[in-house]
């Protein structure tokens, strides 16, 4: 039985060749992650964030003292569209990790029409 709140969909080879990079312990995180933001309802903070000024989010991901952003947007409702990651090692997100996001975001866009 598929209780799965959203879809979740990957747009492009950028986030697949960050994942394939990483060990597996950090797989493991961000597959239980995506886990989360797919069957739960209201997906607390700590793993899904709106990005101010924006209409992408960042999913969440920490695995031993690293942190990785996964962006992402919102298609049609329930549709999760996942675009780029990085491991996150400054406070502040980068603005051309955003930047890449959002031509990435427009990308996918302009091949919907």
């Amino acid at each position: 039985m598929n209780d799965a709140k959203r879809q979740i969909i990957f747009y492009g080879d950028e986030f697949w060749e960050f994942y394939y990079k990483q060990n597996q312990q950090v797989k493991k995180r961000i597959n239980w992650t995506l886990g989360v933001i797919r069957d739960i309802e209201m997906v607390p903070e700590k793993y899904f964030k709106h990005i101010i000024g924006t209409d992408l989010y960042e999913i969440r991901i920490s695995a031993g003292n690293n942190i990785f952003r996964i962006f992402c947007f919102f298609d049609r409702g329930k549709l999760v569209v996942v675009l780029n990651a990085f491991q996150k090692k400054t406070q502040k997100t980068p603005k051309r990790e955003i930047e890449r996001a959002l031509k990435l975001q427009k990308a996918y866009h302009d091949e919907q029409k």
